[in-house]
């Protein structure tokens, strides 16, 4: 009797355990998304300083990685940070997939900095590599650094024939980035927090599966960009 109390004593911690794990996933996974629309919407907002509006609306889908942490000691380097991304579908954008972003890098540097960092999808290409569980920017993705404010001509031309096109921003200071090297992974544990087991990026960007709960980016990226143009 009392072997089986202990054993069910045990079997109701755990399950409080898990409970309360996945409950603190899927309001982390509502606040990453909540700081990505933040990061755009302050982006978007800067006069002369954000993402062309004639660019912005070619875009297939949009990813917002915010506070980036990028650390250097002895000339070597790393990166690490959380995102989202949602696609165009009819009526406006995706609920969002979660994203890991990872990547080592080399030069001078030293300490630690915080970056957030804005890609666009630009075509059918650059939204596949984005359904794959991992996929390298530059590698599996051709990437281009993006043009900002009023910039246009031929080099803009050029740059749209990237798949990938990508922003920084740190210090205040935004701008187009060749962020090549970088690891982009899906984030199954945020994925199954908000959307539940085995729910793959596809079903979240092509539309199928949605949730309400983490509205706060694709209506904040549906404010500067409707439709596709």
């Amino acid at each position: 009797m009392k072997l089986r109390f202990t054993f069910n004593l045990a079997c109701a911690l755990c399950l409080a355990f898990v409970t309360n794990a996945v409950a603190f996933d899927k309001a982390d996974a509502v606040k990453q998304s909540g700081k990505a629309a933040t990061v755009f919407k302050e982006i978007m907002d800067a006069p002369d300083k954000a993402v062309p509006n004639n660019v912005l609306d070619k875009a297939v889908c949009i990813a917002v990685f915010p506070g980036v942490i990028k650390a250097g000691v002895l000339g070597l380097g790393g990166r690490g940070g959380r995102g989202v991304a949602s696609c165009r579908i009819k009526g406006g954008w995706s609920s969002p997939a979660f994203f890991d972003l990872k990547g080592g890098s080399l030069g001078p540097q030293i300490g630690v900095q915080s970056t957030d960092f804005v890609f666009l999808f630009m075509n059918d290409n650059g939204l596949n590599s984005l359904l794959k569980s991992k996929f390298e920017m530059g590698g599996d993705a051709s990437v281009a650094a993006g043009p900002v404010g009023r910039q246009a001509g031929a080099s803009t031309d050029l740059k749209l024939n990237a798949e990938i096109l990508s922003y920084s921003r740190s210090k205040g200071l935004f701008a187009g980035l060749e962020l090549k090297g970088a690891v982009i992974t899906l984030d199954e544990s945020d994925m199954e927090a908000v959307y539940g087991k085995g729910v793959a990026a596809e079903a979240v960007l092509k539309g199928s599966k949605t949730s309400a709960n983490v509205a706060s980016y694709p209506t904040t990226l549906g404010r500067y960009s409707k439709t596709r143009k």
